[in-house]
């Protein structure tokens, strides 16, 4: 399950994710979210919290993961992970060289200090 977070500055997208995460979460929330972002600032600064009652994703979630970043490749303008979840991390750092944009990870604890990074343009 995927949920936003509500409340931030504008060109600013977060969104939590428990459970198991769906192509459906991404296709009904995330995606939507993310185009109005956008469409209406032409870029998006994202926050995705992984946090300990994230579970894993769906095939078809990790699919429209990859087919969201493609789609609006230069549209990135910042991009913060939070999760403790070691694999996740890992692989943000990874592909990390590849996205136009910063992209900084971070623990849990630290959720707070992500959240006030993602906001600052």
């Amino acid at each position: 399950m995927i949920k936003l977070i509500s409340d931030l500055p504008e060109g600013v997208v977060a969104a939590v994710a428990s459970g198991e995460v769906s192509g459906k979460d991404y296709e009904t929330v995330l995606v939507p979210a993310m185009e109005n972002a956008i469409n209406t600032h032409g870029s998006v600064r994202f926050l995705y919290h992984l946090g300990p009652e994230f579970k894993r994703y769906s095939p078809s979630a990790m699919w429209d993961d990859l087919k969201l970043g493609f789609a609006h490749f230069t549209a990135w303008k910042k991009l913060a992970l939070v999760t403790d979840h070691e694999w996740m991390a890992g692989a943000a750092r990874m592909f990390a060289i590849a996205l136009p944009c910063p992209v900084k990870v971070f623990p849990n604890a630290r959720y707070e200090e992500a959240m006030r990074w993602i906001s600052e343009k």
